[in-house]
């Protein structure tokens, strides 16, 4: 489905906002009653999370998820917290967004690269259709030289994280943007239970230092931490990954009134192992860890300052967010080798296929929220009303093509103001002690301004879109709830893509992109404690796209597809075994295809189906620890027809851990533990090596997954 159109998207502005006030009214009207009422109790540490309504019963934080009955309004809905978190080995920062049941990140590229995720029956590419958040700040940039949607969270530090708030499905006014599939919303420490120092070595050359520490200051409290990496992998061309990563977080308040300001610093280089031809390695020309170009790579930039504020009332809360960011990206790559230009054929040609995407870009941002807890006709609620603010300039964001990384060629230069508003209302009844509703409705508009080295593809536009959501929660019965959820949501697309009237490479005639594409989805689940130490929750779900339009960061266009249907079952369990013992097993099964009819075939390709893992920690077994995980991604169709497909890719990673004295540890962690010969990633396309037909070679290309490799870490607690 299409976005409104300007005259419907003016009409239901006027409409919500008028609806807006006039709630607004009749909350402060009704405000003086509620006063006299206690404030709400939030179980959790966090003063920042969301005010939970007065009727609901505490929720109960059981070491490593809030996941009890009455945490949630959705059975797929959840938050992770840093007990888990830090006992669990990562192999890349992002890789914590895989404590959200189903995800999967892994990475086709290098370490310095936003890495590649899957979800739901979802490819997402870098980050199209999951949105992700730390401390309020969106990761998720839109217009990207790269990728629609790109989310680099090699920034992140895990020490750091609190926890994560992860949702999925397109049923929560609060999420916008990329969000159809899930969001993720990472919140970090206020202070640190106790200061850390520690150093971690490993296979290749791998290094990481950090030092974080928090302590009283003025009122109130000061984090600090700084951390520097080093990895050359298993390349036969050395990564040669530098990171260098600061942050640097004052808070004060108390539990009724809490902020922070928060600055941040990163920056990293690279050298790249792309994504190699299958029939390179079986000619031996290249070895399984090879590169067909050895000059691929980038360098990027991040910093960032942002606000946070939360105030808690007699009758609810008021949360503000403010944020700036300054991002640089440098990225070289080559896909197709000498498919475009090929110099052995002729010589008058660019020698090979790399281009290199580049932007510069400045994000600011507000969100604000405030919930009332109210007796409306008898019945309790929760009723919140916000507002999300997004401005992105653009200065440029370019494609070139390039020859060891020097320039040769502009395909298209740009310069991009992209702008984005959205108000949102929600309401939570509780109607009975048995049900409850969350009606949501969301209202979102973009402003799209872009100016192109191509005259044709100068231009501007913008488009509005409404989104309702509704959640009906029953029970709980024998310690089992219900729930039922639908709503509708959207994600933008690539401002370039929706004035573009001539494709940058070809120049031949295109038609521009819908700005806004629609998503709806629905949800039955049930979660249930009925079993004494068990968490354990099903959902069944289905989403439907508008359309799969995908940006082409190699062509500097977006590249058109159809609409398409996805639908799946989870079946998520956390169960505490004994105080010392934690098992996590979630499965997830899903069936992606296109709506529209085309005799190329009807499977999205690179489309998840299926996603299993499961999980053992061990505390305090004395001076022992450990983790154990097991996860499996299943084989996918590479093409429309399903004639060509992946195959499925198996891992573990384990650590084994010992408590030299309360205050220092060692633990040795093992990733790929046996040593499986597996991708990260596959793709079907073609391309061209040297000596080959002019029209290239299709194949499979994938990016092999890195061999069981060591690394043990020190730590010390101060």
């Amino acid at each position: 489905m299409s976005s409104f159109d300007a005259f419907a998207a003016r009409r239901y502005a006027r409409s919500l906002l008028s609806a807006a006030a006039g709630l607004a009214c009749a909350l402060a009207a009704t405000a003086q009653q509620a006063r006299d009422k206690p404030a709400s109790v939030d179980a959790g540490p966090t003063v920042l999370a969301q005010a939970a309504p007065q009727q609901l019963p505490p929720v109960q934080i059981q070491g490593n998820y809030i996941n009890s009955v009455g945490s949630s309004d959705a059975a797929s809905a959840g938050t992770v917290t840093s007990k888990l978190i830090e006992s669990r080995p990562t192999l890349r920062p992002a890789e914590v967004l895989e404590f959200v049941p189903g995800v999967i990140v892994t990475q086709h590229s290098g370490d310095g690269k936003a890495n590649q995720y899957y979800l739901r029956g979802f490819n997402l590419d870098h980050g199209t259709d999951f949105s992700t958040f730390v401390d309020g700040m969106p990761v998720n940039m839109p217009t990207h030289a790269h990728g629609q949607g790109y989310s680099d969270l090699n920034w992140l530090i895990p020490e750091l994280v609190d926890r994560i708030r992860y949702r999925k499905g397109p049923y929560y006014a609060e999420e916008g943007d990329f969000s159809s599939a899930g969001s993720a919303r990472i919140g970090l420490f206020d202070s640190l239970p106790q200061g850390v120092a520690s150093v971690t070595l490993g296979e290749e050359r791998y290094a990481r230092a950090l030092l974080a520490n928090s302590n009283a200051l003025g009122g109130g409290n000061l984090l600090y931490a700084i951390e520097a990496a080093h990895n050359n992998g298993p390349w036969d061309n050395p990564e040669k990954f530098h990171r260098l990563n600061g942050v640097l977080r004052y808070s004060f308040g108390d539990d009724r009134n809490r902020s922070s300001i928060t600055a941040m610093g990163y920056a990293a280089s690279w050298n790249s192992t792309d994504q190699i031809p299958q029939r390179a390695i079986d000619s031996g020309l290249i070895s399984r860890f090879g590169a067909i170009d050895p000059t691929d790579g980038g360098h990027t930039e991040r910093y960032s300052l942002s606000y946070q504020t939360a105030h808690r009332f007699d009758d609810g809360e008021l949360r503000i967010n403010a944020y700036a960011i300054r991002s640089k990206l440098d990225l070289f790559s080559n896909f197709t080798f000498f498919l475009a230009h090929p110099i052995d054929l002729d010589p008058t040609q660019i020698d090979g296929d790399q281009f290199e995407q580049a932007e510069q870009r400045k994000v600011f941002g507000l969100a604000a929220s405030r919930s009332w807890n109210l007796k409306l006709g008898g019945f309790d609620t929760t009723t919140t009303i916000g507002m999300q603010l997004r401005h992105d300039r653009l200065d440029p964001v370019d494609l070139y093509s390039t020859v060891a990384r020097q320039r040769v060629a502009t395909t298209q230069e740009s310069t991009v103001r992209e702008s984005s508003a959205a108000l949102y209302v929600e309401t939570q009844v509780e109607w009975t002690r048995w049900f409850r509703s969350v009606v949501g409705l969301r209202g979102d508009r973009f402003w799209f301004d872009v100016k192109s080295s191509i005259p044709e593809n100068t231009g501007k536009t913008n488009a509005g879109i409404g989104s309702p959501k509704l959640s009906l929660i029953f029970g709980p019965w024998a310690k089992t709830e219900y729930f039922v959820n639908v709503g509708t949501g959207y994600h933008s697309n690539d401002a370039r893509g929706t004035v573009e009237t001539v494709t940058p490479k070809e120049r031949a005639p295109a038609t521009p992109v819908t700005p806004l594409v629609r998503s709806k989805g629905g949800e039955l689940g049930v979660r249930t404690e009925i079993v004494p130490g068990l968490q354990s929750s099903l959902a069944l779900w289905r989403l439907k796209l508008g359309s799969e339009l995908v940006f082409s960061g190699d062509a500097g266009d977006t590249s058109p597809s159809r609409a398409s249907e996805r639908h799946g079952i989870e079946w998520n369990n956390h169960y505490v075994a004994t105080r010392r013992l934690l098992l996590d097993a979630d499965l997830s099964v899903s069936r992606a295809r296109f709506t529209e009819f085309d005799p190329v075939g009807d499977h999205i390709p690179g489309s998840i189906e299926s996603v299993a893992s499961f999980g053992v920690t061990v505390t305090d077994y004395g001076p022992w620890f450990g983790q154990f995980q097991l996860r499996y991604f299943g084989p996918r169709a590479l093409m429309e027809d399903d004639s060509v497909r992946s195959k499925a890719t198996t891992l573990a990673y384990a650590r084994v851990g010992y408590k030299i004295s309360p205050a220092v540890k060692v633990a040795l962690d093992v990733f790929n533990l046996f040593d499986r010969k597996a991708s990260d990633i596959d793709y079907f396309y073609a391309s061209r090596l040297k000596g080959e037909p002019v029209d290239g070679v299709n194949d499979i290309h994938f990016h092999p997954v890195e061999p069981r490799s060591f690394r043990v870490t020190l730590t010390a607690n101060f």
